[in-house]
């Protein structure tokens, strides 16, 4: 299959075509391994995910200004 050069005065048609034609065929081949990926994902938050619950907080209390000690 040729496509037809741009010539960079409006769309090209056949290329927009063949970009949804491929673009279709890549949701066609993703989709059924959809289910595959989330149980791989929920696996590997049990298991090997280290615990992120509270990381904002951690990085919230490092980046507050340190009070200085008041000598007065």
């Amino acid at each position: 299959m040729k496509v037809s050069e741009s010539t960079g005065y409006g769309p090209n048609s056949q290329m927009s075509l063949f970009g949804y034609v491929v673009a279709l065929l890549i949701v066609l081949v993703l989709l059924p391994l959809l289910p595959v990926f989330v149980v791989g994902w929920l696996i590997w938050r049990a298991f090997f995910a280290e615990d992120e619950q509270g990381n904002f907080e951690q990085w919230r209390s490092s980046r507050e200004p340190r009070q200085p000690p008041s000598g007065s």
